[in-house]
């Protein structure tokens, strides 16, 4: 008797795992951007968090080209998250700029692109080197430019950006880079300045102050204001003076926010859960980067360019978060 107990202990026992072990693991591809930019590094630790702290989820970093790629990449069921600036997210969402359908002449609305959290401010780079003679935008006239990766946000904002200095790819010799390629060809002498959009510092331009003299153009303040006319997503920042070895006085120029978008359809609780580990640990992605430290509770609905994920929003309202 006391066997036949044991043995059907055990398959009580048995039959209670089984569920356990069984029970499915949810999958969440996180798109980033480039090894020498800002979001893959907080990228990886957003992913060891959500793998850590959301149950039954296992989270995974993966680079990518940045902003529209990553909108491509949701669009297409790629990926669940992605980093993006949020004026690609809204150029996304309402189908202008590069998401204009070129062969139907209309708009390419991503209709289904939703928001989670802004994060912080994407500086607007413009890299040379000194004993180049260039001190202005304008002197870029006539120069070897890497713009960014061809039709990503970067390269967005160096044609909206050139174009408020009267030039445009018609009267400068444009190269499609990214962050890695552009610094090395820059030290190499190969080109004459970079457009870097990213938190900084910015790996990349570290990379090239480590062993050359960097210095940065100057956006006004006044040439700010004059693409807010147009872009309202701009805004006026500083670079503090110390931000790259040799960088020594602060510099005026532009910036973009990061932001943290999903897909309509994906999982309510889901988004919900992901959002809330989020922000229980937002101490991690400050650890990560710093541009981590621009990342909080202040900000995290603040300038939302498109319609809140429902997971998100949920998250937000219990915290009386505006």
């Amino acid at each position: 008797m006391r066997l036949r107990v044991g043995l059907m202990l055990i398959v009580v026992l048995g039959v209670g795992l089984l569920p356990a072990a069984a029970q499915p693991r949810t999958f969440v591809a996180l798109a980033t951007g480039t090894t020498a930019g800002v979001y893959f590094p907080l990228g990886a630790a957003l992913a060891e968090v959500w793998t850590a702290r959301v149950a039954g989820v296992q989270a995974t970093a993966q680079t990518s080209a940045a902003s529209v790629a990553n909108i491509n990449l949701l669009a297409r069921g790629d990926v669940a998250v992605a980093f993006v600036q949020n004026d690609i997210a809204f150029y996304a969402f309402h189908g202008t700029e590069m998401f204009i359908d070129r062969v139907a002449n209309r708009p390419g609305a991503i209709a289904n692109l939703r928001g989670m959290a802004m994060l912080y401010p994407e500086t607007i780079q413009v890299v040379t080197l000194r004993g180049k003679g260039i001190n202005s935008i304008a002197d870029l006239r006539d120069r070897r430019v890497a713009v960014g990766p061809a039709a990503s946000g970067t390269e967005v904002n160096a044609r909206q950006i050139l174009r408020a200095f009267g030039l445009g790819y018609f009267n400068i010799r444009e190269d499609f880079l990214s962050f890695a390629e552009a610094a090395d060809q820059l030290k190499d002498g190969v080109i004459d300045a970079a457009f870097i959009t990213a938190g900084i510092p910015t790996a990349a331009v570290q990379d090239v102050a480590a062993s050359r003299e960097l210095q940065l153009l100057p956006i006004p303040r006044e040439v700010v204001e004059e693409l807010r006319g147009q872009y309202p997503y701009y805004t006026s920042v500083t670079v503090p003076g110390g931000t790259y070895r040799g960088q020594d006085r602060p510099v005026e120029t532009a910036a973009v926010m990061a932001m943290l978008v999903t897909r309509q359809d994906m999982d309510e609780r889901l988004i919900y859960d992901l959002t809330k580990a989020l922000w229980d640990s937002v101490d991690r992605l400050q650890a990560a980067h710093a541009r981590g430290r621009d990342i909080g509770f202040a900000t995290a609905r603040r300038g939302m360019p498109i319609t809140m994920h429902a997971g998100a929003l949920r998250y937000y309202r219990e915290r009386g978060i505006r």
